[in-house]
């Protein structure tokens, strides 16, 4: 499995990475010090780089030391744990037809603006369509729109004239989403087994399966099933994810009680 993750292009995950991606996948968010630095050592990353990255997460603001564990506070990380959950459990609303479109009114804004406001539109699934505009099928529910306080964006309800499965492809690049996907499911293990039991460099190849899935996922575009193909795979990397957070979690318990 770990060559053909590296096939891939996946890079072995550092220390920082393995910390974030427990955390992310824990709620409430918070792990004693002693379970993260050992699960790190098993995916062979030393206590003392743990240590090192678990301070300078903190440093950061992105990480709060309390009582012997960690725990994430910080806002960005937060979010992508919002985000991460509706991957995995979508919100869903009928579609008939129509699509939201945002459109921002305003120029002149600061680099470090405008690519925030690219971030928060790409984690509502929104595709950019010109500059400035972005749309999406209105299948989410309104709550699913990004969070734009203070953003000058006006809001619109449209429906295209013309095929809406040809704009759909337009804006998102399907045939390649779906090819990666089959990629990161041909790669990684079906069931990943008792990780507690298993040796530690499987274990180590399993989390970084997880974590290219989930990071997959993030990027689904969440379209109709109208707009998508029949054997569209997201449901099938959710439910192989969905497998590999029991069984990292089972060894996060098991870290965690002893």
């Amino acid at each position: 499995m770990p060559e053909a993750l590296a096939a891939l292009g996946l890079r072995p995950l550092s220390a920082r990475s393995v910390v974030a991606s427990v955390l992310l996948g824990t709620h409430p968010p918070r792990l004693p010090t002693a379970a993260l630095v050992e699960l790190c050592r098993r995916f062979g990353i030393s206590p003392g780089t743990t240590r090192v990255a678990l301070s300078r997460m903190v440093a950061a603001g992105e990480l709060a030391a309390e009582d012997g564990h960690y725990r994430l506070v910080g806002q960005a990380l937060l979010s992508r744990q919002r985000t991460q959950d509706n991957a995995l459990d979508p919100p869903a609303a009928p579609w008939a037809g129509a699509w939201r479109m945002a459109v921002v009114i305003s120029g002149g804004r600061a680099a470090a603006d405008r690519v925030e406001l690219r971030r928060a539109f790409a984690d509502a699934r929104f595709a950019q369509w010109r500059e400035g505009v972005w749309l999406r099928p209105d299948n989410l529910g309104r709550s699913a729109a990004p969070p734009l306080a203070g953003s000058p964006v006006r809001w619109m309800t449209v429906e295209p004239d013309d095929d809406p499965a040809a704009l759909a492809a337009e804006l998102w690049d399907l045939p390649g989403w779906a090819a990666r996907s089959e990629a990161i499911l041909a790669a990684g293990p079906e069931e990943p087994g008792d990780l507690v039991a298993e040796r530690p460099e499987w274990a180590a190849a399993t989390f970084a399966a997880a974590a290219a899935t989930l990071r997959h996922l993030r990027t689904d575009p969440l379209l109709p099933a109208a707009l998508s193909s029949p054997d569209w795979p997201a449901d099938r990397l959710r439910a192989r994810y969905q497998r590999y957070l029991e069984a990292i979690q089972r060894l996060v318990r098991h870290l965690s009680a002893a």
